[in-house]
């Protein structure tokens, strides 16, 4: 039954993949929102998820308010897929098309200190295809990712997100890999808005909640130099979508009692801070805050030299 379910899995995806490559933008932004409404309507799960996350991050504003920005999300979410699917099938030019860049010097500058980049972001507007165009405007990149469940899906996403020439990396040996690529003056990429059960997790502050967060992106970059850039894809009104590369989060000052958890919430305030202002573009149907703090929850240096390579 769960082969059988996979095999229609992929066959829907490729089917929609086809008709979407033939459709001009206004139309795949329709079909899309016509997708995330009708999730909004038939998911109940994820709609009361969503509602219920909406209604502690925004006390203040009223129910209805709540189930639009929700019913948006559900539509932007619909849209992301219909458009990922055509927007993986472009030429490079026509990529390079689609995007306004803002903040390039700020790359720039940061690939110059020789210690390679660290970008992060959330699932957030439109991450996939900022990820794709990063290696036309920059170079390609290393990508933090999980593996899909349904292995031809995953397939097919893995093909997207490598087409301009990234590499996607996934847990297994993802330290080593990701500090060779640092090492060598390049960039990765990783999301930090999923609720984290691993050993490296830390709590952190997000919307005033402590949120079980991953400490990877702190810890890479003070162990290797690195500069962290938030960077964010958003629609503009003629369809392309800007691509914002922030400032670079300056690391916590000497003496920090936890620099790691500093550091965490110095990005987790940034991410809060685009998602405060466009609150339909994130995936409120993520159960992000889950359980109690932990107490003396490690970090991620001790599974580092757990696998022998932090003194690499």
């Amino acid at each position: 039954m769960k082969a059988q379910r996979q095999t229609l899995e992929l066959a829907a995806v490729k089917a929609m993949r086809a008709a979407a490559g033939a459709m001009p933008g206004w139309m795949a932004n329709a079909v899309g929102a016509f997708l995330g409404s009708t999730f909004y309507t038939l998911d109940r799960a994820h709609r009361r998820v969503a509602l219920a996350n909406l209604a502690q991050c925004f006390p203040a504003r009223s129910e209805a308010d709540r189930q639009a920005i929700a019913r948006r999300m559900f539509q932007h979410f619909g849209v992301l897929l219909v458009e990922l699917l055509r927007f993986g099938r472009l030429s490079p030019e026509a990529m390079r098309a689609r995007v306004v860049v803002e903040g390039e010097e700020r790359v720039r500058a940061a690939y110059a200190k020789g210690k390679g980049v660290l970008f992060f972001t959330g699932h957030f507007g439109f991450w996939e295809m900022h990820a794709m165009v990063h290696a036309l405007v920059f170079q390609p990149i290393g990508v933090l990712a999980r593996p899909l469940d349904n292995p031809g899906l995953h397939t097919l996403l893995e093909d997207m997100r490598q087409r301009t020439g990234n590499t996607v990396i996934y847990r297994e040996g993802a330290v080593r890999k990701v500090l060779r690529m640092l090492s060598a003056g390049q960039g990765v990429a990783l999301l930090i808005d999923q609720h984290m059960h691993s050993p490296d997790a830390i709590w952190v502050q997000f919307f005033q909640r402590p949120a079980a967060t991953t400490s990877t992106l702190a810890a890479l970059a003070l162990r290797t130099g690195a500069p962290i850039i938030p960077v964010f894809a958003v629609p503009l009104p003629d369809g392309r979508l800007r691509l914002i590369y922030e400032h670079v989060v300056e690391p916590p000052a000497a003496g920090v009692a936890d620099p790691v958890r500093d550091f965490t919430q110095r990005c987790t305030d940034v991410l809060e801070m685009y998602v405060r202002r466009q609150p339909d573009l994130w995936l409120w149907m993520h159960r992000r805050w889950r359980d109690a703090p932990a107490p003396g929850t490690r970090g991620m240096f001790p599974a580092v030299r757990d696998e022998g390579s932090a003194d690499a």
